[in-house]
């Protein structure tokens, strides 16, 4: 799970969720009017994410002269400015260190936003890598960042800061003037909907904070509802799904791999490939409205094949979904599998992703 960390609005949210307190005043809290009342306003109106605890880096310099290409696992020189791209760094070894997206703010400038957790290990990473003089500098302490997921996100948007916000793409972003600041306001989302990120000045992210809850639409949402939403999608968590022991290969994120260059973990995968995967990732939809957990195993005809990363009930399916790693015999689609620990037994069929398929997210 992403690393606990103080963000600017802590005290906000004391405020604005008086009944439950965020982790002892850490991270996002856990929820706000409760998880299910949260995921439900994301999916039918807009929800409001305190995402600060996000690392931000920013690199300045001649990208294809600093080395920066080879860090990671797709091409950063065809990323138009104005558009951001997801992929991973990896280690040798072809598992993930973390998985990122990497904004073209200018032909000489990137913003690689990453998970909380590997926050620091990324940051060395990166800056081992880098072959040139140029500037690379961690920005995590000084931009703050909120996102605004839900069918009526872009109304909202709209509302306060014009009509500019709706000509920002799929993967796009728009550098704008927001509360007397320079921001960065992007589309990508990680909840199935329609939905935006927001970066600017830790100075300024309380104020925004305030002005986007003035909106009825709008209601803040926690770490639970996110994690609920995200799931049915099917995106993966770095900590939960995704770690260092993990290959894009094996979590079934090849996509997001471009083989025709050189990249750090590049002949590991190629390895991989040439040898089979020995466990792939699998999505399964469990027969009843329990709800399968991290770490329970996966059995198939009574012999553990596996085990489960990410589980939950699904409001919008009516049962239990989850994700998990097994052997690739048992990740054959509807096929039959059962779920559990000692005394829990669940039986769970093996589904294609997204579970849910009614999101916003391209509107």
């Amino acid at each position: 799970m992403e690393t606990l960390k103080k963000t600017p609005l802590m005290g906000e949210h004391t405020r604005l969720a008086a009944r439950l307190s965020p982790f002892g005043g850490w991270l996002m809290p856990l929820q706000y009017d409760g998880i299910l009342i949260e995921h439900r306003w994301c999916r039918e109106s807009a929800a409001l994410f305190d995402t600060c605890h996000m690392g931000q880096f920013l690199f300045q310099g001649n990208i294809a002269t600093a080395g920066f290409e080879r860090l990671f696992s797709f091409r950063l020189d065809t990323i138009p400015v104005g558009r951001c791209r997801y992929g991973f760094l990896l280690n040798e070894q072809g598992g993930i260190v973390d998985d990122l997206t990497v904004y073209r703010l200018a032909d000489d400038q990137l913003m690689v936003v990453v998970n909380a957790g590997p926050e620091e290990k990324d940051f060395a990473a990166i800056q081992a890598g880098l072959q040139s003089f140029s500037s690379f500098s961690d920005r995590t302490g000084q931009t703050g960042k909120l996102d605004i997921q839900g069918p009526l996100s872009r109304e909202v948007l709209v509302r306060f800061f014009g009509t500019e916000v709706e000509k920002i793409s799929f993967f796009g972003f728009r550098q704008m003037g927001i509360l007397g600041t320079k921001a960065i306001v992007s589309r990508t989302g990680y909840t199935g909907e329609l939905g935006y990120e927001i970066y600017c000045g830790n100075d300024r992210i309380v104020e925004l904070w305030q002005l986007l809850m003035e909106d009825l639409r709008v209601r803040p949402a926690g770490l639970g509802a996110r994690d609920l939403l995200r799931l049915e999608m099917g995106y993966s968590l770095y900590g939960s799904d995704l770690d260092e022991t993990t290959t894009p290969l094996e979590a079934g994120l090849e996509r997001f791999v471009d083989f025709s260059r050189d990249f750090v973990g590049r002949e590991a995968l190629l390895r991989q490939q040439a040898e089979g995967l020995r466990r792939v990732k699998v999505a399964f939809r469990v027969d009843s409205r329990r709800s399968p957990r991290h770490g329970y195993g996966i059995f198939r005809q009574g012999e553990q094949v596996g085990t489960v990363t990410s589980g939950a009930f699904s409001p919008m399916l009516g049962c239990g979904i989850g994700m998990g790693y097994v052997a690739p015999e048992a990740a054959v689609v509807a096929a039959s599998l059962q779920v559990g620990r000692e005394g829990i037994s669940l039986e769970a069929t093996v589904v294609e992703l997204p579970f849910y398929r009614e999101g916003s997210l391209r509107k």
